[in-house]
C-alpha cells in the first residue's frame, strides 16, 4: 500500500561523506550510545550491594532474571521500535527514548523491592528499544559507502566508552554514596542532554514526498518483505549466535572474576569492563576503517572484516574460561575485545547491503529481537547453570562453539548492493 504521511522518510537522499553535519550527529549521538550502555552496565557492577540492600532477590538466578528481563523486552519491543523510526521520524524516536530511559533509570534508584526493580528494568526494556534501530539508521542515511563503517564504527565506540565508564558504579557503590546514587546521577544526566537534542539533531532533508515516492508498507508487509531474503535471515542468525558470549561477558563477568580470582566488587567491575571496553574501542574503529577499505577492493569487503572478528573470539572465550591468573585472562579479554569490535562497526553496513533505506531499522529491530531474547533466556540461564555448580569453563566453551558456527554463517551472506 502506498500512504504518504507528512513525517515519513523517504529513500535514501545522496548526503557527501564529507559533510560536517553528517560527522556533528555521530559526534551528538555518541554520548547518547554511551549512556544507552552506561545505564545498563552500572545494574551489573552493583550486583553485591544491591543484593545486600534488597534481600528479596535472594539467589544468582533472580538477579539474573532481573537482568534478562530487561533483555527480553527490549528484544520484544526492538522489531516494532524499528519499524516506527522507519515510517515516520528517527530523531524523535532517539530523543523520546533518551528521556524515558533516562527517567526510569532515576526510578531504579529508589526501588525497594525485588519486584519493583524488576518492573523498573523491564520499563527500561521498552524505552531503550527505540535507540539503536534508529541511530544506526539515522547514521547510515547521513553516511553513504566510504564513510559508513568508519561512523558507525565511531557511534559504536560510545557503547564502549559507557561499558567502561559503568565499571565506576562498583565505586559507587562501595562508596558513602551508595548503589542508588550512580542510577539518580545518570538518569538526570541523560534527561539533561535530551534537550540537547531537542536543540541540534535533525533528520537528514528530503525531497518533497509524494505519493509515488514514499513506499509506507504495513508492519507485517516489512516483516515479510525481509524474512523472504535469504541472506538476512543468515544475518539475523549470524548476529544472535554471538550474543551469547556477548551478554555473558556484560552481565556476569564481574561476578565470575570476582569469585575466580578473589577480588574486590570495585576490582572486579574494573577488570571485567576496561581491558574489554578499551579492547573493543580499538577494534570497532579498526574493524570500519579496514572494512571500508576492503570494500575498495571487494563488495564482501564488511563481511570478511566481521568474519576475521568473528574468529578471534574462538581461543579468546577458551583462553578467558581456563585462564589461570587475573594476568591471564585479561589477555584474551583483549582478544575478545578487538574481535568483537570487528563485528559491532559492520552489522548494519553488512544489512545495508541487504535491505533497502526504507526498512534499516525495522530489520535491526528484528536483529535485535532475536539475539537480545536469546541473550535474556541465556542470562538467565548461566544464572542457573552457576547456582547448579557449572564451572566457567564450560560455559566459556559453550559460547566458544557458537562463535565457531558464526564464522562459517557469515561467508555465506552475499550481498545485494555494494553500499
Amino acid at each position: 500500500m502506498t500512504v504518504v504521511h507528512p513525517t515519513a522518510q523517504a529513500p535514501d537522499t545522496p548526503v557527501s561523506p564529507a559533510s560536517r553535519y553528517a560527522w556533528a550527529v555521530v559526534a551528538l549521538l555518541f554520548p547518547v550510545a554511551l549512556l544507552n550502555y552506561l545505564d545498563r552496565q552500572i545494574f551489573s557492577t552493583m550486583k553485591k550491594s544491591m543484593m545486600a540492600d534488597l534481600p528479596s532477590i535472594g539467589s544468582d538466578e533472580r538477579f539474573g532474571a532481573v537482568m534478562g528481563i530487561f533483555l527480553i523486552v527490549y528484544g520484544c519491543c526492538s522489531p516494532f521500535c524499528g519499524y516506527l523510526a522507519d515510517r515516520f521520524n528517527r530523531r524523535w524516536a532517539i530523543i523520546i527514548s533518551l528521556a524515558v530511559w533516562s527517567l526510569v533509570t532515576w526510578l531504579t534508584g529508589h526501588a525497594r523491592s525485588y519486584e519493583q526493580l524488576w518492573w523498573a528494568r523491564a520499563a527500561m526494556g521498552v524505552s531503550e528499544a527505540c535507540y539503536i534501530p534508529a541511530a544506526l539508521a539515522l547514521v547510515a542515511d547521513y553516511h553513504a559507502g566510504p564513510t559508513r563503517s568508519r561512523a558507525i564504527g565511531v557511534h559504536q565506540a560510545g557503547i564502549y566508552a559507557g561499558i567502561a565508564l559503568g565499571g565506576v558504579g562498583g565505586y559507587i557503590a562501595d562508596s558513602s554514596f551508595g548503589w542508588r546514587a550512580a542510577f539518580n546521577w545518570f538518569g538526570v544526566a541523560g534527561i539533561l542532554y535530551a534537550v540537547i537534542l531537542l536543540c541540534f539533531l535533525r533528520n537528514p532533508a528530503k525531497p518533497e514526498l509524494t505519493v509515488d515516492t514514499v513506499n509506507t508498507p504495513n508492519p507485517w508487509s516489512a516483516v515479510k518483505s525481509l524474512l523472504s531474503i535469504g541472506s538476512f535471515l543468515l544475518l539475523v542468525v549470524y548476529f544472535t549466535l554471538p550474543g551469547l558470549p556477548g551478554w555473558l561477558m556484560k552481565n556476569w563477568l564481574p561476578a565470575i572474576l570476582a569469585e575466580t580470582f578473589k577480588l574486590g566488587q570495585g576490582q572486579a567491575s574494573v577488570n571485567a569492563t576496561l581491558w574489554l571496553t578499551f579492547a573493543s574501542l580499538l577494534g570497532v574503529l579498526a574493524g570500519g576503517v579496514l572494512a571500508d577499505r576492503w570494500m575498495r577492493t571487494t563488495e564482501r569487503g564488511r563481511i570478511y572484516t566481521s568474519a576475521v572478528g568473528m574468529a578471534l573470539l574462538i581461543p579468546s572465550l577458551f583462553g578467558v574460561g581456563y585462564a589461570g591468573s587475573l594476568g591471564v585472562a585479561i589477555c584474551f579479554l583483549i582478544l575478545f575485545g578487538i574481535g568483537w569490535g570487528f563485528l559491532d562497526a559492520n552489522n548494519m553496513p553488512i544489512l545495508c547491503q541487504i535491505t533497502g533505506p526504507e526498512l534499516r531499522s525495522t530489520a535491526y529491530g528484528l536483529m535485535n529481537f532475536a539475539s537480545i531474547t536469546v541473550g535474556g533466556w541465556f542470562t538467565k540461564k548461566v544464572g542457573a547453570l552457576r547456582d547448579a555448580g557449572v564451572t566457567h569453563s564450560s560455559i566459556f566453551s559453550l559460547c566458544a562453539a557458537a562463535a565457531a558456527v558464526s564464522v562459517v554463517i557469515v561467508l555465506f551472506i552475499r550481498p545485494r548492493q555494494s553500499n
